[in-house]
């Protein structure tokens, strides 16, 4: 079946020192150490190891035909957000990583989509950049975090600032794709890699209630967004999410007072739940419309092969897999289903 994967991460495969260039510390800088490999730091201090597979497209389709994805959308990887720092620098590095991943769509357009990323702590910044990914480099959105922690303060996305980014996406059509990072209370749980099993979720969810409790979603019924990793811990509290609403309307509806689960099936998910009774258990609760083949590709976290869940569960029909390999993500993206390369045996999938 024909496959598109809505979650994955690529890296430019240099760029300048950004601490000498911006004249201040805190910037992700790579350093490649051998042939294929390289070492991220911040400050001197070791971030995470990465493979060919994070910059080099060669190698990225290679691995996209063993494993059967006939299209990747591309985004960046959410450390690279840069919400904390000062916004014209963010935004100017953010405008190099949106022309390495456009650049790597036109060499290949048949099998990459982009998304953009842009300095959220900056409204017009991040509009204007959000403009060029859509008008000028042909992307079909961006990809944000689950919430902006701009030096001054943290904000939601609920935040007044951050509702003209929002309305801005909904005007141009331009799909928005939240990934959860600078988890939450990752400072008071350093052991058993808490802040990436138990932080990500949570931040997923606060993004999702966030922007319920806000009322994006009934501001902009046009807006598309879908969110990582089947969405956190936020369809698996739901029950609790709603209940909160219904007994503490004075806490939780103070800037929408409708109610929670009346949002399911109005964004989007992406399959990566590692379990086959959770994504049977998503698909009940948002329905199959709404959820997206994402494996988190090339990260130890994600779906090693990209869809394997999906094809490995026999009670599904096939029109229900065919959504979630495909045509959800088509609906999410807005993009035209003739511009992919389909092989014959899979056209059926995408028409």
């Amino acid at each position: 079946m024909f496959k598109i994967d809505i979650h994955t991460h690529i890296l430019p495969d240099n760029w300048p020192d950004l601490c000498a260039k911006y004249g201040c510390d805190g910037w992700l800088q790579m350093e490649h150490t051998c042939p294929g490999c390289a070492k991220m730091h911040i400050d001197g201090t070791h971030f995470r190891d990465v493979n060919q597979n994070c910059w080099d497209t060669a190698v990225r389709l290679e691995e996209c035909d063993q494993h059967g994805v006939n299209v990747q959308v591309l985004s960046t990887v959410p450390v690279l957000f840069n919400y904390d720092k000062p916004a014209e620098h963010a935004a100017d590095f953010a405008s190099l990583q949106n022309d390495y991943i456009a650049e790597a769509c036109r060499a290949h357009p048949t099998r990459f989509i982009g998304l953009g990323t842009v300095a959220m702590q900056e409204p017009s910044l991040a509009i204007s950049e959000l403009e060029r990914c859509v008008n000028d480099l042909g992307m079909s959105g961006i990809e944000i975090g689950s919430h902006i922690n701009a030096s001054h303060e943290c904000l939601n996305l609920s935040d007044d600032c951050v509702f003209p980014i929002f309305e801005a996406a909904a005007e141009l059509g331009a799909a928005v794709f939240v990934h959860p990072w600078d988890m939450m209370g990752a400072s008071d749980m350093p052991k058993y890699w808490l802040p990436w099993l138990v932080g990500m979720p949570a931040e997923t969810s606060r993004a999702i209630c966030s922007m319920i409790f806000g009322g994006v979603f009934e501001r902009l019924p046009n807006l598309r967004v879908a969110f990582a990793h089947g969405g956190g811990s936020f369809p698996f509290t739901i029950g609790r999410v709603e209940h909160g609403f219904d007994v503490r309307p004075d806490l939780c509806a103070v800037d929408n007072d409708m109610n929670p689960r009346d949002y399911l099936g109005r964004f989007w998910l992406d399959s990566l739940v590692h379990d086959a009774d959770a994504l049977r258990y998503l698909i009940n609760l948002v329905g199959p419309t709404r959820i997206a083949l994402g494996s988190d590709y090339p990260f130890p976290l994600g779906e090693h092969v990209p869809g394997s869940l999906i094809a490995s569960m026999d009670d599904l029909p096939d029109e229900t897999k065919l959504l979630l390999l495909a045509d959800s993500a088509i609906e999410f993206l807005g993009v035209k289903r003739n511009r992919f390369d389909v092989p014959a045996a899979a056209r059926e999938s995408v028409q």
